[in-house]
């Protein structure tokens, strides 16, 4: 049974306008982040999610069930990422060395080659597309409320993650 606060509140013209504006954003942004990406480094963006959180983590390897949770992909969706990613070189997939059931990905020398290359394109498309948009205290106060959003929103094994960008 749905947790709700009774009596029900509608929601106020204001919060109406950021719960649509937020739906608008959620949808658009990585719609058009790709697109830059892929014209500007011929990378798209669930790739490049991909070889930044692999350059992120101890030793450039993660499981491949938390690279897809880290990407928000499903485990299917973040092994057909990595099978392109694997073509190109830029990532090998190999057995867990803890228990030999799983796998990681685990970034190639030429894969962070590859996210260096496309890390300007990606940094001008969210300028662009996002944080020109926002001055410091937007930021501050919006990256602060996120926060707590997204910390209450996520299942109780993702809490406290930290969240990329």
């Amino acid at each position: 049974m749905p947790s709700t606060e009774w009596p029900l509140r509608p929601l106020n013209e204001h919060e109406e306008a950021l719960v649509r504006t937020l739906g608008r954003v959620m949808m658009a942004l990585p719609r058009v982040v790709d697109t830059d990406m892929i014209r500007d480094a011929g990378l798209p963006l669930s790739e490049y999610t991909a070889l930044m959180h692999l350059s992120e983590a101890p030793g450039a390897q993660m499981r491949m069930n938390e690279l897809a949770a880290a990407c928000n992909l499903s485990l299917s969706g973040m092994t057909r990422v990595v099978a392109r990613l694997e073509k190109q070189g830029w990532v090998l997939r190999a057995k867990c060395d803890k228990d030999g059931r799983g796998w990681n990905a685990v970034l190639t020398a030429n894969g962070l080659v590859r996210l260096q290359q496309a890390w300007p394109a990606h940094l001008a498309s969210i300028r662009r597309h996002l944080l020109d948009h926002l001055s410091d205290q937007d930021l501050t106060r919006l990256t602060a409320a996120l926060q707590d959003v997204a910390t209450t929103s996520e299942p109780s094994t993702n809490r406290g993650a930290r969240v990329a960008s």
